[in-house]
């Protein structure tokens, strides 16, 4: 919403997608190299991960990370309660329902996007995580699924869940069609429709609600932000990361900061690397594959590109492997 008032910026203002297999921790430590106030979430971890799998390897991530989300996996509310609880123990800002997966895998789960046809069952999910923490518990959600494009189905989740004690949801604004169509057509085939979450927000002013689905450029967040809480980017800001770097000062009005630099933040990522590989053996190749997009549109950005990821070079050390990158490749603001 227009912050002209003077009132402060949402938590939720503008964030990072949860999103599998990429938003892992080394993800997130870069992109808050790139910003500091967005909001960043993890992948969807299943209840079952963590109550019967490694927690750490789900859980731990980086405190430089903060304000980040863990976005849960579930439908059962006790089994929901007890992860969320590890969440907050483990230090999250936030607990995070996913109601919006549209995959057969998580059908089969019986979560994600299917959720919605329950609402109880979401309510009862919400009002059990409520009650286990003092952090604030969201829900991630689509604005249909299937062809049921009522407006009133959305509404209707919306308001069982609220009244749950969930006071902020974050609204991906196509259907996800449950038959037919892979995760990825979900996110492409049916129809972005923006009004409907603008009209949540006209009949529930009292709740947070963001928005997510095909925003791509800083304008379409400032015509977002005029109707609504808050913005969420996905892919986007995966391929071209660099956009992030302007958020800060275009968002949330955090001028006078160092300007950063590509050549800087890849700097810092590769002394990540270094450390990571110190601490926990972790090859570089498995952290820099999420900043092949760093150069994204930057003349010599395609041999860049080529050298991160050339496996062959994965006995050379993350510091050598940039000396090679940055040969001919010229240098950006």
């Amino acid at each position: 919403m227009n912050q002209e008032s003077g009132a402060p910026l949402s938590p939720w203002r503008l964030s990072v997608a949860p999103m599998l297999d990429w938003t892992d921790r080394h993800c997130r430590y870069f992109h808050r190299l790139l910003s500091r106030h967005a909001l960043l979430y993890t992948e969807m971890v299943t209840t079952g991960a963590l109550i019967h799998g490694d927690v750490p390897r789900h859980l731990d991530f980086n405190p430089e990370e903060h304000p980040v989300a863990l976005q849960l996996g579930g439908s059962e509310p006790a089994d929901l309660a007890r992860s969320a609880r590890l969440g907050e123990q483990w230090g999250y800002d936030e607990i995070n329902l996913n109601c919006g997966c549209p995959s057969e895998r998580v059908q089969r789960g019986s979560f994600g996007a299917c959720l919605m046809a329950e609402p109880r069952l979401v309510a009862d999910c919400v009002k059990a995580m409520v009650d286990a923490v003092r952090i604030p518990v969201t829900v991630k959600h689509r604005i249909g699924i299937d062809r049921e494009e009522r407006y009133e189905f959305v509404r209707d989740f919306v308001g069982a869940v609220s009244e749950a004690g969930c006071s902020v949801f974050l609204v991906h604004a196509r259907n996800a069609w449950l038959k037919g169509l892979s995760p990825k057509e979900n996110r492409e085939v049916p129809p972005l429709r923006y009004e409907l979450v603008h009209r949540l927000k006209r009949e529930f002013p009292h709740l947070t609600i963001a928005i997510n689905g095909g925003i791509t450029t800083s304008r379409q967040v400032e015509e977002q932000l005029q109707e609504l809480d808050g913005v969420m980017v996905g892919r986007q800001a995966y391929h071209d990361p660099w956009w992030l770097a302007e958020w800060d000062s275009r968002f949330f009005g955090a001028a006078g900061e160092a300007p950063r630099t590509r050549e800087s933040v890849e700097e810092q990522l590769v002394a990540y690397m270094m450390r990571e590989a110190a601490a926990h053996g972790t090859p570089w190749h498995s952290i820099a594959r999420h900043m092949l997009g760093l150069r994204h549109g930057q003349p010599g950005a395609r041999r860049w590109r080529q050298v991160w990821s050339d496996h062959r070079l994965k006995s050379l050390t993350a510091t050598e492997v940039m000396a090679l990158a940055r040969e001919g490749a010229p240098a950006t603001a």
